[in-house]
């Protein structure tokens, strides 16, 4: 059982991870700089964590550790977790890092559960729920967009979320399954047109949302890939932004520009929606999920819907664990995560109740 968990990084969503996790554990905040929140309901530290000898002093009073840093910065705080046999989850979608922190996790004595948010994490969830309903799979494809509820401007967009991430996934390249072989494809390629809920939206592709998912469906299906929703548009831009003008050889800057240019809005919604396709009992069938998540109020704080999607996700995990639901060392797959169990759990109950603009008040 999971009893002392560690949360580092207490920006906004590190924050709500240490608020949600409050609820059920005894929690600590980490960060080498002041809370993104002040009163926060857990005491928290100030250390940096690439002082790898003083982060590793601090890791041992804890069962568990939660990344909820950019994701450049999560290996050091895996290896420490995997020395001194602490669980260890985070938030990335980056491929390179979970690929590493994979590795790790074969000669490990706790789980290693990295890409525990919305894409990648909740939606493989989905996605792998709606898959079990079938005797043959022919496609899946999964689809988030998080999104300011009223956008203004050609990019139609805000960074709600990490930047560095946001330009990460937009760089590269993207796993998918296509004509049944796995492949590897480039971000911002392969745009469509989704109706969703009667609102014209654009899809494309970007890294990381599938997770392992192509590994664990290789064989099984026709087509597997994700994408990112945007209002219509977006997507020409970046191309033209990060191709054109060769921005992508200079994240920092690209960053710096898009962070100033599209602040952070309060009044944000996160789209989820996933279609599967195949047999049972004979006959091709389709399955979909399709859902609008806005703001919540939690004891009197109002957080972004990115924030408290991204931050249920990972918390309803370490809930798991912590029960014995899933398995209690080596490397965890989302799309091992049983949907009915994950939305059982406290924090995970929160995608079941807040699907209305006015949010959840708790």
């Amino acid at each position: 059982m999971i009893q002392n968990v560690l949360v580092v990084g207490m920006g906004k969503v590190g924050s709500l991870v240490g608020v949600l996790l409050a609820r059920k554990f005894s929690v600590t905040g980490l960060d080498k700089q002041q809370p993104a929140y002040p009163n926060l309901p857990f005491p928290t530290l100030q250390t940096d964590i690439t002082d790898a000898d003083a982060f590793g002093k601090v890791l041992q009073g804890f069962d568990a550790v939660v990344s909820c840093l950019p994701y450049s910065l999560n290996l050091p705080i895996a290896q420490a977790a995997h020395q001194l046999g602490v669980h260890y989850f985070d938030l990335t979608e980056d491929v390179p890092t979970t690929n590493a922190i994979r590795e790790m996790a074969q000669t490990g004595s706790a789980v290693m559960a990295p890409q525990c948010g919305l894409a990648p994490g909740y939606i493989g969830i989905v996605g792998a729920d709606l898959a079990h309903r079938f005797d043959r799979l022919r496609d899946i494809e999964l689809r988030v967009g998080a999104l300011p509820q009223n956008p203004n401007g050609l990019l139609g967009y805000s960074f709600t979320w990490s930047p560095a991430g946001v330009i990460n996934e937009y760089i590269n390249d993207c796993e998918v399954i296509h004509n049944g072989v796995k492949k590897w494809v480039p971000a911002l390629e392969g745009l469509e047109v989704i109706n969703f809920n009667g609102m014209e939206m654009e899809a494309f592709s970007t890294s990381g949302g599938l997770g392992t998912m192509c590994e664990t469906y290789a064989g099984q299906v026709d087509t597997l890939n994700y994408k990112t929703m945007r209002y219509p548009g977006h997507c020409r831009l970046m191309r033209f932004l990060l191709y054109e003008l060769i921005m992508k050889e200079d994240r920092a800057l690209t960053e710096k520009i898009l962070t100033e240019a599209k602040p952070p809005v309060q009044d944000d919604v996160v789209y989820v929606y996933a279609v599967v396709e195949g047999w049972k009992d004979g006959s091709l069938k389709r399955e979909e999920f399709s859902h609008a998540y806005y703001p919540l109020t939690l004891d009197g704080q109002r957080w972004r819907a990115i924030s408290w999607t991204t931050a249920a996700s990972v918390a309803a995990v370490v809930e798991m664990v912590s029960d014995g639901q899933l398995p209690q060392q080596g490397f965890l797959k989302q799309e091992d995560i049983p949907l009915g169990a994950f939305l059982s759990t406290l924090n995970g109950s929160l995608y079941e109740a807040a699907h209305k603009p006015q949010g959840v008040i708790m």
